[in-house]
C-alpha cells in the first residue's frame, strides 16, 4: 500500500458534522457459544447481513456466514477531544468447524476481537482455532463468558472466577495475557426467551470496549480494495455490494474492478448502515451501489481499483508453523490455503536458507531471487524428524533451526490477491470432532506466479537445491595416481555424466572420476597429489587378505574374517542439484 499509514484525525473541522470513528469488533467462539445474541445484544443498528437473516441460518439456527451489526456510543475522552461518536462494527463469525474459511475471512478485517466462551463449557475446539486466528490476524483480545444466567445463582460467582482463572492461565502463552475477562448473559433464558429479557453485564462489557478500543491505523492512499461478503439488488436502485474496505479508499463516481470476472463498474451511490456518504476509506463498512450487475454472480469475493490485483497459479511465502497443530509439516504434502479471502487447495515445498545462512536475520517482507536456498523434506522445527538427525550430528541445538523459512505454494485453481496478502495453511478435512487444531501454518505471500507455465517461465529462476551424498569403497589400487573404486554407482549408470566431480578418500586423499571401468559400475579415480604410502599399504593388504580360489570353505570363512578387521577406504562423493533446473546439472563448490 501507498503512503504511509495516518491515524483517524482527532478533532472535526469547524462547521462539520461530529466525527464518527470506526472500529471493527469480530465475535468469535465456538458453534452454540451465544455469538449472535451477543451482537444482538450490543447493537443499536443491524446492516442487511446482520443476526442470521439468511434463511438457511435461520432454519439451522446456527450462522452460516458473516454477520454486521453496529454499535454506536459517544467518543471516550483517551480517542480524541471534542464531541463524536465511536462507531464499534460488529463482524459475527460463524463458529461451525465446517466454516473455518469464513472464520479466517472475518478475522482479516477486524481490529479488536470478542472471543466468546460458554461459561458452562470453557475453551473448545473452535474457540481455540478462533484464538489462534486472533493472534494471527489481530492485535487485540476481549474475553467475553457468556451464559452465566446457566450457573446455580448460589454458586455463579465461583464459577466464574474459577473459569476467569482457567482463562487467564490458556491465555498466558498468548499475545493476548491479561486481556480483560467479563462474565455477559447475553440472552438470559436462551433463544426462546421473550425479545423483553434484560441481558446481563451487557452494558459493563460496553464500557470494556470502548476502554479497549484505539485509533486505528488507516490509509486513503494506494489501491482501493474491498473484501465483499454481500451482494443483493434494490428494484430501481441497482445491485448493492456490502463489505469491508482493506485498503486505500473510494469516492462516488469511481470505477471498480471485480476481477474474479473481469467486469468494471462505476459507484453510483454508497452507504455505511444506512447512512448516505460520498467517501470511505481502509476499515470502512460500505455498501457500493452499482448499476446493470447480475448480483447472482458474485456471492462474495473482492472489488478494487481496476487492474490492481494479481491472478496466481503459485507464490512463495514466508511462513510459520502453528504451535498447536499436531504432526509434521511435509513437502509434497496437500492443504487448504487460504490466500487473502480464498480457500484452494494446494500443495507445497518448503525450504530454508543454506546452512551457513541460518542465523541471518528475517528478510522482512522481500524474496532474495539472487540467493541460494536448501531444499527441505519437511518445515525445520524443533520436534521434526530433520532437527533430530541434527541432534545426532551434534548440531541439535536451537542454532540450528533457521531464523525464517519459506515454502512454494502451487494451487490446484488460480487464486485472485493482493500483494503481501496474509496465506494461513489447514488440514479442514481433519475429522471436526477431533479435538485437534486444524490450523497448520500462516505466512506472508512474497512472490506470486502469474503465468500459467510458472514451471517453465519462472520457477528456473528459484535457487532451491538439494544435497546429494553418495558412499561407496576404494576395490584396489591402480598406480601411484589412480585407484579403481565401487559400489558408487550401480550397474546401470551412465557413468560419464558424473566424469570429472572430485570426490574424497576417508584416507585424506581427493581424487577426479576419470571414467568407468568395466561393465559392473566399477569406475577409475585419479589422486592428482599421489596416493599415500599408508593408503597404498592399507589397499595392499585388503587385497592380499581377499580369499583365493580353490580353498576349502573354512579355510575362505577364516580369510574372510581376516579381510573384515582390514578397515576398507571409502569413497565419498558431494554434490547438490537445483530442484527446478531442467538440465539436472551437478554442482560442486
Amino acid at each position: 500500500m501507498a503512503g504511509a499509514a495516518a491515524e483517524v484525525p482527532l478533532a472535526p473541522k469547524a462547521g462539520a458534522p461530529p466525527r464518527r470513528l470506526n472500529v471493527n469488533v469480530g465475535v468469535l467462539g465456538h458453534i452454540d457459544s451465544g455469538k449472535t445474541a451477543l451482537a444482538r445484544a450490543l447493537s443499536t443498528i443491524g446492516s442487511t447481513a446482520a443476526f442470521d437473516r439468511a434463511p438457511q441460518s435461520r432454519a439451522r439456527g446456527i450462522t452460516l456466514d458473516l454477520g454486521f451489526s453496529c454499535l454506536c456510543t459517544e467518543l471516550p475522552p483517551h480517542l480524541g477531544p471534542g464531541p463524536g461518536q465511536l462507531q464499534l462494527t460488529l463482524v459475527d463469525c460463524p463458529g461451525h468447524a465446517s466454516l473455518i474459511r469464513t472464520i479466517i475471512g472475518g478475522a482479516q478485517i477486524i481490529d479488536l476481537m470478542m472471543l466468546v466462551i460458554d461459561v458452562t463449557k470453557g475453551m473448545q475446539t473452535q474457540s481455540a482455532e478462533c484464538l489462534v486466528i486472533g493472534q494471527i490476524a489481530c492485535e487485540k483480545m476481549i474475553v467475553v463468558l457468556n451464559k452465566i444466567d446457566l450457573l446455580p445463582e448460589s454458586k455463579r460467582q465461583a464459577a466464574i472466577d474459577k473459569m476467569t482463572k482457567k482463562m487467564q492461565k490458556t491465555l498466558e502463552s498468548t499475545k493476548f495475557h491479561g486481556c480483560p475477562i467479563v462474565p455477559v448473559a447475553a440472552k438470559p433464558g436462551g433463544p426462546e426467551a421473550p425479545e423483553t429479557v434484560v441481558p446481563i453485564g451487557v452494558s459493563e462489557l460496553i464500557e470494556v470496549l470502548k476502554s479497549e478500543s484505539s485509533l486505528p491505523k488507516r490509509d486513503p492512499s494506494g489501491p482501493f480494495l474491498m473484501a465483499v461478503d454481500h451482494c443483493f439488488s434494490i428494484k430501481g436502485q441497482g445491485t448493492v455490494m456490502t463489505g469491508t474496505i482493506l485498503s486505500g479508499s473510494v469516492s462516488i463516481g469511481d470505477s471498480v474492478e471485480i476481477p474474479a470476472l473481469k467486469v468494471t463498474k462505476k459507484v453510483k451511490s454508497m452507504q455505511m448502515f444506512h447512512t448516505p456518504v460520498i467517501y470511505a476509506i481502509q476499515g470502512d463498512r460500505v455498501g457500493i451501489c452499482v448499476t446493470q450487475f447480475d448480483p447472482k454472480l458474485l456471492e462474495r469475493g473482492l472489488i478494487c481499483t481496476p487492474e490492481s490485483l494479481q491472478t496466481i497459479h503459485a507464490g512463495i511465502i514466508s511462513l510459520k508453523k502453528i504451535p498447536y497443530f499436531r504432526g509434521t509439516l511435509h513437502t509434497k504434502a496437500k492443504f487448504h490455503i487460504t490466500v487473502g479471502h480464498e480457500t484452494v487447495m494446494g500443495r507445497v515445498m518448503f525450504f530454508s536458507p543454506a546452512p551457513a545462512d541460518f542465523n541471518n536475520e528475517p528478510l522482512g517482507n522481500n524474496f532474495d531471487f539472487e540467493k541460494e536456498y536448501l531444499y527441505q523434506e519437511e518445515y525445520l522445527c524443533k520436534d521434526s524428524k530433520s532437527s533430530e538427525e541434527n541432534k545426532e550430528n551434534d548440531q541439535g541445538d536451537e542454532r540450528r533451526l533457521p531464523k525464517e523459512q519459506w515454502a512454494l505454494l502451487e494451487f490446484e485453481k488460480p487464486v485472485t490477491c493482493p500483494k503481501l496478502c496474509l496465506v494461513i495453511g489447514s488440514k479442514l478435512d481433519t475429522d471436526i470432532h477431533a479435538n485437534a487444531c486444524r490450523l497448520a501454518f500462516h505466512g506472508v505471500l512474497l512472490q506470486g506466479m502469474e503465468d500459467k507455465n510458472y514451471g517453465d517461465t519462472f520457477l528456473p529462476k528459484l535457487k532451491v537445491y538439494k544435497l546429494k551424498h553418495k558412499e561407496g569403497q576404494v576395490e584396489r589400487l591402480c598406480d601411484d595416481y589412480s585407484v579403481i573404486g565401487r559400489s558408487l554407482f550401480k550397474k546401470e549408470t551412465n557413468i560419464q555424466i558424473f566424469v570429472g566431480l572430485k570426490v574424497k578418500l576417508s584416507t585424506g586423499e581427493e581424487g577426479i572420476i576419470e571414467g568407468g571401468f568395466g561393465q559392473s559400475g566399477k569406475f577409475k579415480i585419479r589422486i592428482p597429489d599421489g596416493v599415500r604410502p599408508e593408503t597404498k599399504a592399507l589397499l595392499t593388504a585388503i587385497s592380499k587378505k581377499k580369499p583365493k580360489a580353490g580353498k576349502g570353505d573354512a579355510a575362505k570363512e577364516d580369510e574372510s574374517n581376516k579381510v573384515d578387521s582390514v578397515q576398507p577406504v571409502h569413497i565419498t562423493l558431494l554434490f547438490k542439484r537445483y530442484v527446478f533446473d531442467t538440465q539436472k546439472r551437478m554442482i560442486q563448490s
